[in-house]
């Protein structure tokens, strides 16, 4: 099947020339790129946070494949969606599943389930992909929507995610989609997130699900990021950046109830 863009005309622009032009500006190349297990992006609409996930993806030196996670926030489907098949469409044309990646994800992890259903209207993942087809260009990629909060699933996918990596012959990317806090004061949001940047800096994934749940912070892909940071730890990760932090606040000049954004990779 092919998803169709959902969010295109909303989230980023659906001109194809507008979308590039825009693109271009985000992805400002540092002086170096360098090669990462995993990353985490966020998901907002570009004129909040594109300045974020662009200062991501151009930093890193991009493989040909990529296991993209990100939140479920529509409810449809299974706590842990999978597209094992098809093609994602954006306005800067199609992009192909990884139905090899994503096969042998299955057969590790029992609980994901074939569900295209969580992604038709799921915008948190579909707002990656023109970065990576504008950055990269040809790419093949595993789709996973993540329904569940608990954390013994996110970490059983987590080992089964590294297990594929392993045995993959090329690199693969591994990028959790998350926004930060929500809806809270500029001055509290970035309190608590830095709570949970330093436990992602720390590759701690228990400490960051810890955290969320004591802290009462509101970042929508924790999920995502847990399952990466497993991950990235079995594929041997032993440091991990900040690229850079921002809220909505800092666009709209609204402190009063903000969004955060942070960009951070791991290696």
């Amino acid at each position: 099947m092919i998803r169709h863009a959902a969010v295109a005309g909303r989230f980023y622009p659906s001109n194809k020339q507008k979308l590039t032009s825009e693109l271009t500006e985000y992805l400002k190349a540092p002086e170096k790129r360098r090669k990462a297990l995993g990353c985490v992006v966020p998901h907002a609409g570009y004129m909040y946070s594109g300045h974020v996930a662009g200062a991501v993806f151009a930093s890193l030196d991009l493989p040909e494949r990529f296991v993209i996670l990100c939140p479920n926030h529509t409810g449809m489907g299974t706590p842990l969606s999978i597209m094992s098949s098809g093609e994602w469409e954006t306005p800067l044309g199609k992009v192909s599943i990884d139905s090899d990646l994503a096969g042998k994800l299955m057969h590790l992890c029992t609980l994901l389930s074939e569900d295209d259903q969580a992604h038709l209207a799921e915008h948190s993942l579909e707002v990656q992909l023109p970065f990576l087809q504008r950055q990269k260009g040809e790419f093949t990629f595993v789709p996973i929507a993540l329904g569940t909060g608990s954390y013994a699933p996110l970490e059983r996918l987590g080992l089964a995610v590294a297990e594929v990596v392993k045995q993959s012959t090329t690199p693969v990317l591994i990028v959790a989609s998350s926004d930060m806090n929500h809806y809270e004061s500029d001055e509290i949001t970035r309190v608590k997130d830095r709570r949970a940047i330093d436990r992602v800096l720390a590759l701690d994934s228990k400490g960051l699900f810890d955290v969320i749940k004591r802290e009462h912070v509101t970042m929508c892909g924790y999920g995502p990021a847990i399952a990466m940071l497993t991950a990235a730890r079995q594929l041997g990760a032993s440091q991990a950046e900040l690229v850079k932090y921002a809220t909505s606040g800092d666009i709209t000049g609204d402190r009063d109830a903000v969004v955060g954004y942070a960009g951070m990779v791991v290696w």
